[in-house]
């Protein structure tokens, strides 16, 4: 049992005491998944060889720590502090009550991000910015876009999907060209594949909260065939960055591929199943997606980087 969440949540009680909610919340397991998704745009700006020489490492690191911690873990707090949820949610298993003061924790953990902000090149503060107004109408009443099916879904896939890595280059304070535009906008359909997995295993729990999620509206089939489209258009967007590159070399595309049989692997099995799946495998599901997603961040930093 010292494995398990509870036991995970004493070592946290032990270390942190009364304070060892505040850290949960901020789901610090998700913080590797969204820092390697922020140093993409990264590595996109510089190149691999740029970033071994430590070309711009200093306000990257700066950036990523305000993207991750700052606006993340906080966005993610004063989402937790409205939603009271009582079983998994995503990064977090059996999550502890949240505490009196977490709103205002998240929210003062943004503030200080958006501040902080102002030592990096203008387009990180502006991206920073739009994140953190869309934040608040996902998360906050009266408006809680979260429970507005649609709405819930264009803000993460812009959000995530493609102003995560564009946080990462604009910390460079480079220019964007079209090629590497294209790119980074690929990412938001490719999220906009994601996002509907990451609600599958929580249907019944928000449907009891009154929620009405992209996937309650579609219901689960319905989204696994959206998620296959949008995860199409995304490796449409790929394809045509690698062509205005002219790098549309056998190996690259080879790679690209092999990202795009990831996905398919996980969804095509999925839409077959689904009607017979419980929630647990409908979550493990999830985070198959989430490892093609980690396959295609590292073939994107590949197939463009070098």
């Amino acid at each position: 049992m010292s494995g398990g969440p509870e036991g995970r949540h004493r070592w946290a009680d032990a270390l942190f005491g009364p304070a060892a909610p505040y850290l949960l919340h901020l789901r610090p397991v998700e913080w590797p998944i969204m820092a390697a998704h922020t140093l993409l745009g990264y590595l996109l700006a510089v190149g691999i060889a740029g970033a071994a020489a430590g070309v711009e490492r200093g306000p990257a690191l700066l950036g990523l720590l305000l993207w991750v911690v700052c606006l993340n873990g906080g966005t993610l707090a004063i989402n937790s502090a409205f939603d009271h949820d009582e079983g998994d949610v995503a990064y977090l298993r059996a999550p502890p009550a949240p505490p009196r003061h977490l709103f205002g924790w998240g929210l003062g953990l943004m503030v200080l991000g958006q501040i902080l902000a102002f030592l990096l090149p203008p387009s990180f503060r502006v991206v920073y910015a739009a994140c953190f107004t869309m934040s608040v109408l996902y998360s906050v009443p009266p408006f809680r876009l979260k429970s507005v099916a649609g709405a819930d879904w264009v803000i993460n896939m812009w959000g995530f999907g493609t102003f995560t890595p564009f946080a990462g280059w604009a910390s460079t304070g480079r220019a964007l060209d079209l090629s590497h535009a294209l790119v980074l906008l690929g990412f938001c359909p490719l999220f906009a594949a994601l996002y509907p997995l990451t609600q599958i295993y929580q249907v019944e729990e928000d449907t009891r909260r009154g929620d009405r999620t992209l996937v309650i509206r579609l219901g689960i089939g319905r989204s696994l065939g959206v998620a296959i489209a949008a995860t199409a258009l995304a490796f449409g967007l790929f394809g045509g960055s690698l062509l205005l590159l002219d790098r549309a070399t056998g190996l690259r595309v080879v790679a690209l591929a092999i990202a795009l049989v990831a996905w398919l692997g996980v969804l095509v099995p999925w839409v077959r199943r689904h009607a017979s799946m419980s929630a647990a495998l409908h979550q493990r599901g999830m985070y198959l997606a989430l490892g093609a997603w980690a396959v295609t961040d590292v073939v994107v930093a590949l197939a463009w980087g070098t």
